[in-house]
């Protein structure tokens, strides 16, 4: 099916090449601030906007030309309507978000949204009225959210953080348009259409002197249809229909999300267009992308849409993988940010979160569990993006109501491994009306006074000021010292850096713990949070082969944070490496300690030349020579050699090959790809890609990422549950990818080979 399907659609690429080209378009210029800040890191504390529900710093974009005033409330009752938050009002509470110690915002996605009334009928005949004011509906990739502000209003926003130190994260889709048909009104076709601006005769956009399309061509329209879904004839969509009960990675990558219009990213053309899309905004000098729905997502469209962002401007890459505790899918979301250099969103840390700080189903062993088992598994623990609540969610003051065991959450959050995400409100206890994910999208303007002395607030700033001075919690790992139903004592550790945390989730129940042991060297030891939480300081003594506390007594909702800050590092360390995985020529931050100084940088073997560097972080390349695949990145200084951090080197620019076979399985057997290229696992079953697809079995498909231009030689192979492998006869298969970086080659439907 879907290589008659693509066949069609890729025909249709060169009509529209002239108009894909990337040197027509237009970007506009980074900011230099944004390299000077860098990606988002371990060290930053991220705070959550939902741009609309924030605060109303312009009143006069509230209701822009041509939209619905029936569709703007502004009072906080209605949430399914505008509220009126803006860029404008971001830029007015920097003081607010500086002082709670905030160091990166990750916004709503920043262009055009459908800004049509959304209906969506009850059995009873009635109906509600929404909008698209969460940004997860484009239409036009190439214009501002008007709701927002113009593109210099953007350039504003950004511009207004960079001076205060604070990152900037986007939210960006890629998955799909907005709805293309209405389920509560029997399917009928609704919208799901995509626009663009004018062009100009060398295929750039025409934008005026604030930066907004106009138009340019005199057909009195500023934008222009460039795909439908009720007329797809250039294959932009897969149009399979809504997702509902299928619950394959088929289903869940090529049918409609919520009925939302499903981009077909194997289509290169499409492919192209994201790409450019993305890069439009991600040249804006942001400091980080967070990807919507990566469940949904191609891995290896993302993976090449990552390699394009990266190699005009590295910054961070997280995407909302969201799965369940316990979920089969578990296995797929740890090999996401492996497989695309693409990390997560932390669903699983969010889940223990909930049922341990939350309804208190299960206990804080078994969230201690969680931290060990999944620093085990993630590839790069302290990059995944850490939260109690966002947008999607029930937020975390719905589920929890005491402030006590809230605060206790919220400390282990911030002390925990991972880029740890505020949802705006958090620190201002926000109870919404119920736990669906609308009412926690509460306009803050006029549920909240901003207080700055909430507990919460106090607290986030703390602990932001902890997580940026030191390492252990930035780039620690992670060991229990003590756990039981309702206590839990940690300790992060980083080299000489040392932080012990005891936690009492209970509020009103005092446990005695005691003596625990500790890498903390011997010593009195304050409570860093100065009794913030009920906490109070203790004294570590030496003991053969590790140290112990004193015994103590935790009162109800304590939390104690113990740290040691070990002297300045004379040698080398390498705590995180921003980004895991690129291209030669593709800038590499390296963040640690000990980094300054006249040091060297190798992938692998390969000198790497060092652009800049300071005691704590090194800026650098991808160098000529790297040889593809996983490189160890090691720091030198003198005659000393730091500790090696896996780096995925890719064999070039990344486009895709979609394979097909026809190959009858056994029970539990699956077909899968090996060949002579990193991306194929170089001939090695074990790092072969991931299983094919088998919507129509016998037929089986995967589309996979691969350096473009390249010849490859590949085979199939069948894998059983058991991991054992079968290789097709014959000699090795070969095929040359597209040339065009973000191409497709649609394979021939091969046979296996017995």
């Amino acid at each position: 099916m879907f290589n008659r399907y693509l066949k069609k659609a890729i025909s249709a690429v060169l009509a529209l090449t002239i108009l894909l080209t990337p040197a027509l378009f237009a970007f506009p210029v980074r900011a230099d601030e944004s390299l000077e800040l860098g990606p988002v890191t371990s060290k930053d504390v991220v705070y959550q906007i939902i741009t609309d529900r924030f605060y109303d710093g312009d009143p006069t974009n509230n209701v822009p030309a041509g939209f619905d005033p029936t569709l703007f409330d502004g009072t906080g009752d209605d949430l399914k309507l505008y509220q009126g938050g803006d860029w404008a009002g971001i830029i007015d509470k920097i003081p607010y978000l500086k002082g709670m110690g905030v160091t990166a915002v990750w916004i709503s996605a920043p262009y055009e949204n459908r800004d049509t009334e959304i209906l969506d009928y009850k059995a009873d005949g009635s109906y509600d009225r929404w909008t698209s004011f969460h940004g997860y509906h484009v239409r036009n990739y190439f214009a501002t959210n008007k709701h927002f502000g113009t593109l210099n209003e953007f350039e504003e926003l950004r511009d207004a953080l960079h001076d205060n130190g604070i990152k900037l994260i986007i939210d960006f889709v890629t998955n799909h348009t907005s709805r293309e048909m209405n389920p509560t009104a029997g399917n009928i076709p609704e919208d799901g259409k995509l626009y663009e601006p004018d062009r100009k005769e060398d295929g750039s956009f025409a934008f005026d002197e604030n930066g907004e399309p106009y138009d340019y061509n005199g057909d009195g329209l500023v934008e222009n249809l460039i795909a439908d879904p009720q007329n797809d004839t250039l294959g932009w969509f897969h149009g399979l229909g809504d997702r509902g009960s299928d619950s394959s990675r088929f289903g869940y990558r090529y049918k409609d999300l919520g009925s939302l219009a499903d981009f077909s990213q194997e289509n290169g053309m499409v492919a192209q267009y994201l790409e450019e899309a993305t890069l439009f905004w991600a040249n804006m000098g942001v400091n980080g992308i967070r990807h919507d729905a990566t469940l949904h997502l191609n891995p290896a469209f993302v993976k090449g849409l990552k390699d394009a962002v990266d190699s005009s401007n590295t910054v961070t890459h997280f995407g909302e993988f969201f799965i369940g505790r316990p979920d089969p899918k578990y296995d797929e979301y740890v090999y996401f940010p492996k497989q695309t250099g693409v990390n997560n969103l932390d669903f699983e840390f969010f889940r223990a979160a909930s049922t341990t700080f939350g309804d208190f189903s299960t206990t804080m062993a078994d969230f201690g569990d969680m931290l060990m088992y999944t620093q085990d598994d993630y590839e790069y623990e302290n990059q995944t993006v850490t939260f109690l609540d966002n947008h999607d969610v029930s937020r975390f003051g719905y589920l929890q109501r005491n402030e006590k065991p809230y605060n206790a959450a919220l400390a282990t959050l911030l002390t925990s491994r991972g880029i740890p995400n505020i949802y705006y409100g958090t620190e201002q206890y926000v109870v919404p009306a119920d736990g669906s994910d609308v009412s926690g999208r509460i306009f803050m303007e006029t549920d909240s006074e901003f207080n700055t002395q909430t507990t919460a607030y106090q607290l986030i700033g703390d602990l932001s000021e902890l997580r940026q001075s030191n390492d252990a919690i930035a780039y620690g790992t992670t060991v229990i010292r003590y756990s039981d139903d309702n206590v839990l004592v940690y300790e992060r550790q980083f080299y000489d850096d040392v932080v012990l945390v005891a936690v009492n989730r209970q509020p009103d129940q005092s446990y005695t713990i005691g003596p625990v042991e500790t890498n903390l060297p011997a010593g009195n030891y304050n409570d860093y949070l100065g009794g913030l939480l009920y906490g109070f300081n203790t004294v570590v003594t030496a003991g053969e082969g590790i140290n112990h506390t004193s015994s103590f007594t935790l009162p109800g909702g304590a939390v104690c944070v113990w740290q040691y800050k070990g002297p300045a590092s004379s040698t080398p360390q390498i705590g995180d490496v921003m980004s895991t995985m690129g291209r030669v020529g593709n800038q590499v931050y390296i963040y640690g300690d000990g980094l300054n100084g006249d040091v060297s940088v190798k992938f692998g073997d390969v000198e790497a030349v060092v652009e800049s560097n300071s005691a704590n972080q090194i800026v650098t390349k991808v160098p000529a020579g790297a040889v593809p695949g996983d490189n160890n990145i090691t720091v030198t200084k003198g005659s000393s050699v730091s500790n090696a951090f896996v780096y995925s080197v890719l064999s070039g620019d990344q486009n895709q090959i979609i394979f097909h076979v026809q190959a009858n399985t056994a029970m539990g057997e699956n077909i899968y790809i090996v060949g002579n290229i990193p991306e194929l696992g170089s001939w090695d079953p074990n790092n072969c890609t991931e299983a094919m697809l088998n919507p129509n079995y016998p037929e089986w498909f995967l589309p996979v990422s691969v350096p473009a231009g390249t010849q490859i030689e590949f085979k199939f192979i069948k894998k059983d549950a058991n991991g054992t492998v079968t290789w097709e006869s014959g000699e090795n298969r070969v095929i040359t990818s597209s040339s065009s970086s973000a191409g497709s080659i649609d394979t021939e439907v091969y046979t296996w080979r017995s």
